[in-house]
């Protein structure tokens, strides 16, 4: 894990964010021995968690083209 000193991640904010995205932490040191960690913020909730979207297809019509699709690939 890389150590900035307190110039060094004033001068590189968006390399110091990189690199704590990848790493998963960076540290920042201050003159008076004062050390800080930036690490990225986990995300509440699942990634597959998404906005619905409104097509306003029928549930009929969802249905009736997956068995569409399934009868095609056993052909």
């Amino acid at each position: 894990m890389r150590v900035y000193t307190y110039s060094e991640a004033r001068q590189n904010l968006a390399d110091l964010l990189d690199q704590a995205g990848e790493e998963g932490e960076v540290r920042i040191r201050r003159r008076d021995g004062s050390e800080y960690v930036i690490r990225p913020r986990r995300r509440d909730g699942s990634p597959l968690d998404v906005p619905p979207v409104n097509t306003e297809v029928s549930t009929e019509a969802i249905v009736a083209a997956v068995r569409e699709g399934r009868e095609r690939a056993t052909r």
